[in-house]
């Protein structure tokens, strides 16, 4: 890639023009909201929506009819759809929320941009590295608002710890961001009743989409995450979340080199996904970046530590702690005020109205999904990477 396009991709302009979007909403106007994917997460932060006040659910798009329903008993007057195409026809929606495995990401935003919709598309943007500048163009060419679902970048005890520590220089040099995210449940879905046999109502071709087809399987419909053709595992599914927080305190988002190793050592069901997994990520300012994780059993754990020779700061969603480089210092200990998910689609519909540039813009979600690609793709090639960052391009050694 070029300087030039990566420039126009990660610019764009400073805000959009009102007169380009399809419908000028004022401040008291209702939003008209759809959702594609209705799993957990996409029922989850439906909600959050529809909690603002601000927003009418008017579209569901679902491949399995039993959560589509669900959906539609809670919003009254939805349509509801198993093609998400059929469902962007809607001429009245404003905003789509794409909450789908991650393998249809890439699809399904480009389809909601091109039809002039804005979006609120859950992490990781892509499912593969080479996805990401083709949804920025489709975001920019249109000037629509795209924010993806990395909600630490509205979380306010995130911004005050970026405010106070970083921006100031306090923590003096970083030369060590780590990161590790333990235990987390949602690789180890278990099969419900239900789903054990294919419904007669669910899909199986429509989601399996870009995917090459395979007779139905339960756990990987179940638990797609443990799946590498659906998505990237935990690195791409957790790491990007915190390497997207390094990048923001540190204002670099630019890795030159990625090693990786891990394997699946316990879980031998059938996963392509490693559950457990380490990675290094190097940046040309001198620091480092790593992620841990593992599926282990009885080991917790979420956090990012950014370690800096005059302090060192320690941040989960909960809470950051900093710690000065002195004897017997105590820690300064800040409490997030509310859910970050929360602030972050408030966020996303005030740009909606104001047409500015979202905290989680796609540019943003692009470069950080394609530093955790970076990690998978040296895991998979079992080999050190080197990474040009201007031109977006995997080097030889």
């Amino acid at each position: 890639m070029s300087s030039t396009r990566r420039d126009l991709l990660r610019l764009g302009g400073a805000a959009f023009s009102a007169a380009s979007y399809s419908r000028i909403l004022g401040a008291n106007d209702k939003i008209h909201l759809g959702l594609i994917g209705a799993g957990g997460r996409g029922v989850y932060v439906t909600r959050v929506f529809a909690e603002t006040k601000q927003v009418n659910v008017t579209a569901v798009a679902e491949v399995w009819g039993d959560r589509r329903d669900k959906v539609m008993t809670t919003y009254p007057g939805a349509k509801g759809f198993v093609d998400h195409r059929k469902l962007l026809e809607e001429k009245q929606l404003d905003a789509v929320l794409i909450a789908t495995p991650d393998h249809w990401h890439a699809g399904c935003t480009i389809d909601a941009l091109n039809a002039g919709k804005d979006v609120y598309v859950e992490k990781p943007l892509t499912l593969k590295i080479e996805e990401g500048p083709e949804i920025v163009k489709a975001a920019r060419v249109n000037n629509r608002v795209c924010q993806v679902g990395m909600q630490q970048r509205s979380g306010s005890h995130y911004l005050q710890a970026k405010k106070e520590y970083f921006d100031t220089g306090k923590l003096g040099k970083i030369t060590l961001a780590r990161t590790w995210w333990h235990g987390n449940g949602a690789h180890l879905m278990p099969v419900p009743e239900p789903l054990k046999s294919q419904p007669s109502n669910l899909d199986w071709a429509r989601f399996l989409g870009p995917v090459k087809y395979r007779d139905y399987d339960p756990k990987q419909y179940a638990n797609f995450r443990a799946y590498l053709e659906y998505g990237g595992g935990q690195v791409t599914d957790l790491f990007t979340h915190w390497i997207d927080v390094v990048h923001m305190f540190m204002d670099q988002d630019n890795p030159i080199s990625a090693v990786a190793a891990g394997g699946i050592y316990h879980y031998k069901d059938g996963r392509t996904a490693p559950d457990t997994i380490h990675v290094l990520l190097e940046y040309p300012q001198e620091w480092t970046a790593t992620f841990e994780a593992t599926l282990a059993p009885g080991i917790k754990g979420a956090a990012v530590e950014m370690c800096g020779t005059q302090g060192r700061l320690y941040i989960t969603r909960g809470e950051f702690q900093f710690w000065p480089n002195e004897k017997n210092a105590q820690p300064t200990i800040v409490k997030a005020p509310k859910e970050q998910t929360i602030e972050h689609v408030e966020n996303f519909l005030d740009c909606m109205r104001t047409r500015k540039r979202p905290n989680g813009d796609v540019y943003i979600g692009h470069r950080s999904a394609q530093a955790s690609h970076l990690g998978n793709l040296a895991y998979l090639q079992k080999r050190r990477l080197k990474f040009d960052p201007l031109r977006e391009e995997i080097l030889p050694l």
